[in-house]
């Protein structure tokens, strides 16, 4: 989701929302008239930054309460609580790059376009749907979706850190639909503002909204190619290098393990020092400059990160997220995945494998969230709980040897 430094979350942020929320559930009435208190008085600042009022109250209609859902989203954000590996396992696997494959074949003709017009590689940009909404499948899920004056309205009144972010978001958002772009009802967002296919925030979808289907709107939410090209537009305008990668894997020489974390040099000075591609490839700029960078430390594997893997932190300022993007664009475009696998200490499941552990443990009563493939906080509660009555080390870790022990008992 591509939003600003200013809703990253901090513990103390996170404990401090959680007191709000139950101040909230032990006085709805309370909070609700303040709430409403809040919408009427916004109308005005609205107003002054040019959004009529019956915009603004078509917006707001049906608005009565502060939705806490969104309150408890704000404290949790994989790019920084899962480990690298976990974060990757949920995003760049055989399924997503199915689907990745699947799009490229069903939207080649506006891909074409697109690339043609931005510059923009195509599997990045279809890496990014998926990473934002499952291509798509995200928008249909009204646990996951909000309606975007509520979500950023309750930000703004319980959440002194996004206030102002969530202010800024919800002008943008009520000048978008000013403009015609979207009718206030289907105005649907994350919990966070983010909205459409590739998840905007509503001054990014002001700056960089693309009409490439040539209706007159940029419609992120209901045209897949303006949300592709919305997508491009963003990386061109940040600086985006046509024709190159984000990036290389590489093998570390041994006497710079542990050293020259983040130095930047020319890839023909790296190679010089000894770093080389596994697959035995050079580097097609040598001139150009990149970063070394090591997400798990000399156990993992390493990367030499070339400008376009900064520029994809333009969307989303999260080193696992631009990996990630990076990583699955290249499956989905053929190429190799990792040589050398993150430190696990386990043996990972394969996607297929991952909906098969969830199943066991729904059917134990241990799991009742959605079967999707997916190990988050709740897949890992599950296999801890599991693992406690089994009498098994509590690691929370999807495993092949876990599975293997479910089949068995």
């Amino acid at each position: 989701m591509q939003r600003a430094s200013a809703i990253r979350q901090t513990w103390l942020g996170s404990i401090l929302l959680a007191l709000v929320l139950a101040f909230a559930a032990a006085a709805p009435a309370s909070a609700d008239a303040g709430f409403q208190r809040w919408i009427a008085d916004f109308e005005s600042v609205a107003a002054s930054n040019g959004i009529s009022r019956d915009v603004y109250r078509a917006a707001f209609k049906g608005v009565t309460s502060p939705d806490p859902d969104v309150v408890e989203k704000a404290r949790y954000q994989p790019e920084f609580r899962s480990t690298v590996w976990d974060y990757l396992d949920n995003r760049v696997n055989d399924e997503q790059v199915a689907k990745g494959r699947q799009m490229a074949a069903k939207y080649k003709d506006w891909l074409d376009r697109i690339e043609k017009r931005f510059g923009v590689d195509r599997n990045i940009l279809l890496a990014i749907w998926s990473m934002e909404t499952n291509y798509g499948a995200i928008l249909a899920r009204d646990d996951v979706m909000k309606n975007l004056p509520r979500s950023l309205a309750t930000l703004a009144y319980l959440d002194k850190r996004r206030a102002k972010f969530a202010r800024q978001q919800l002008i943008a958002a009520l000048k978008i639909v000013q403009a015609g772009h979207v009718a206030p009802g289907d105005l649907t967002s994350s919990w966070a503002g983010a909205m459409g296919h590739t998840q905007f925030i509503p001054t990014s979808y002001l700056a960089y909204a693309a009409d490439i289907d040539g209706d007159g709107h940029p419609n992120i939410w209901g045209s897949i190619p303006d949300a592709l090209a919305t997508a491009a537009n963003l990386l061109r305008k940040n600086g985006w290098q046509t024709g190159k990668t984000w990036g290389y894997e590489v093998e570390v020489p041994s006497q710079y393990r542990g050293k020259l974390e983040r130095d930047n040099r020319s890839l023909s000075q790296w190679q010089g020092l000894g770093f080389s591609r596994p697959n035995g490839s050079g580097f097609a700029y040598p001139s150009d400059r990149a970063n070394l960078v090591r997400l798990a430390g000399d156990s993992g594997p390493a990367f030499l990160m070339s400008k376009n893997f900064f520029v994809l932190k333009n969307y989303n300022n999260s080193d696992k997220y631009a990996l990630a993007v990076g990583l699955l664009a290249d499956q989905i475009a053929g190429y190799h995945g990792l040589y050398r696998d993150w430190p696990r200490g386990y043996t990972p499941l394969s996607t297929n494998e991952r909906y098969e552990l969830q199943k066991h443990l729904a059917s134990r009563g241990l799991y009742d969230g959605k079967i999707d493939g997916k190990i988050g906080d709740g897949s890992k509660s599950a296999i801890m709980a599991l693992q406690g009555r089994a009498g098994l080390a509590q690691d929370g870790n999807a495993s092949k040897a876990l599975l293997d022990f479910l089949r068995r008992n």
